[in-house]
């Protein structure tokens, strides 16, 4: 009915990679900030690509600014 739609697609962490990403920063300087490895920054968004369907970067990052998860 007329509720508000609170449930989140992303994950914290997942979150802050993306907002990262969109700053233009690569998977290492996202790593180095986010005192995690390599590997696992390339998970976080590998995740994300799965849980929408896409495949690529970009492509999530679109659909992430349309489902109002990320904002610029």
């Amino acid at each position: 009915m007329g509720g508000i739609c609170t449930q989140r697609i992303l994950t914290q962490r997942e979150k802050q990679v993306f907002n990262l990403l969109i700053q233009n920063y690569s998977t290492k300087e996202i790593a180095a900030i986010m005192q995690i490895s390599d590997k696992t920054v390339r998970n976080h968004i590998s995740n994300v690509m799965l849980k929408l369907g896409v495949k690529g970067r970009a492509q999530a990052v679109v659909e992430l600014l349309k489902l109002q998860e990320l904002s610029l």
